[in-house]
């Protein structure tokens, strides 16, 4: 399963959504953290992190938990429910996200984000269900 979780990093940190804001991520069973600094260019007009942005690591740490328990394809997501706590202005986001349910199609995952100073910026939770794309090469998957 090791090999597994570092061919899912790889893939995520191939993708061309990764590589403007750099984000680090790190898989294990059942469970994934997602690491981003903020930046000015990621807030929206009244000065704090875009929703999109926030999402994003949501979505990111809830998938790859879930991803985690799957080895054959390339899990899509089917629902995502985000409840925004506080703004989040500067520093290093983490974002974690662990599996709460899975069946043999779909995984169901939370996930929150903290600020630099542990506050809870974020939570969220995703239903992710199997697609006909296999995890090889083509998707980054190496």
């Amino acid at each position: 399963m090791l090999e597994h979780w570092r061919r899912l990093e790889h893939m995520f940190h191939g993708a061309a959504i990764n590589r403007v804001p750099a984000p680090i991520l790190h898989v294990d069973d059942g469970y994934a953290s997602v690491r981003l600094t903020l930046t000015p260019d990621m807030h929206h007009a009244g000065g704090a992190a875009h929703g999109a942005v926030i999402f994003k690591l949501l979505d990111d740490a809830a998938y790859f938990a879930a991803a985690s328990q799957v080895r054959e394809v390339f899990l899509v997501t089917v629902s995502f429910t985000t409840t925004f706590m506080r703004p989040a202005t500067d520093g290093v986001l983490i974002a974690t996200g662990r599996v709460l349910h899975r069946s043999r199609n779909l995984c169901v995952a939370e996930a929150s984000v903290h600020d630099p100073r542990g506050r809870l910026v974020a939570t969220g939770s995703g239903t992710f269900q199997r697609s006909a794309t296999a995890l090889d090469e083509r998707v980054g998957y190496v």
